[in-house]
């Protein structure tokens, strides 16, 4: 086995960075906000997406791409820090996306791991508890 990158993945690697206004809006209505939480630490771990070859091409395209898909973005990133949709901003638009997240592209994805690849289906979870049998499926 070579020590050197050899297989590359079918997608490509949008991440949206975390912006101040994300953190400010944040602290000033989570409850229980963590104590030491900086736009340092946010970007640290920024939601990634793996999306299709054919999203883009280019950051400008990438940028695109999720600004058509904006809406479905900004929920999921609210609903991972707040389930209580009452603490959301009243009104979410393309513009305040802009303001709270920046896009970066990555076209080229190198797989270093040695395991099959999974996938796990959340939606299906959450759909679906009663179900014990359920496992992720495997991808070579």
């Amino acid at each position: 086995m070579t020590a050197y990158p050899r297989f590359t993945i079918n997608r490509h690697l949008l991440i949206l960075g975390y912006r101040q206004p994300f953190l400010d809006w944040l602290l000033e209505v989570d409850p229980q906000p963590p104590g030491t939480i900086t736009l340092e630490s946010l970007r640290e771990d920024a939601e990634a997406f793996l999306v299709p070859e054919n999203a883009a091409e280019t950051l400008e395209d990438a940028v695109r791409w999720v600004e058509r898909r904006w809406r479905m973005f900004f929920e999921h990133i609210l609903g991972q820090w707040l389930t209580d949709e009452a603490l959301w901003p009243k009104e979410c638009n393309l513009k305040m996306f802009r303001q709270w997240f920046d896009v970066q592209y990555h076209s080229l994805l190198w797989d270093l791991g040695t395991t099959p690849l999974l996938l796990e289906d959340w939606e299906e979870e959450e759909d679906d508890t009663e179900a014990d049998d359920s496992h992720p499926e495997t991808y070579h």
